[in-house]
């Protein structure tokens, strides 16, 4: 995960995949993106969503090829 001084600016922040349809995935997937990575409970402390609703909207994410898991952590898949 980035630390508060390298996150990057709103600006460096890719749009959105198109696949993205949810509103709720959308929230996560622009969280991850702006920090890097986070926990299921880096997400649920930050977006106040419930562990369940969040590890629902990874799952999907992950299927869709936009997000991997890293041990606890997962992080936005870089774009080629």
């Amino acid at each position: 995960m980035l630390s508060e001084t390298q996150q990057r600016s709103p600006t460096e922040i890719d749009p959105l995949p198109p696949e993205l349809e949810s509103s709720q995935g959308k929230l996560v997937y622009l969280f991850l993106e702006s920090t890097g990575g986070a926990t299921v409970t880096d997400l649920h402390r930050s977006l106040g969503m419930q562990k369940m609703a969040i590890l629902s909207v990874l799952e999907a994410l992950s299927a869709q090829g936009l997000v991997e898991r890293t041990g606890t952590e997962y992080a936005p898949v870089a774009a080629n």
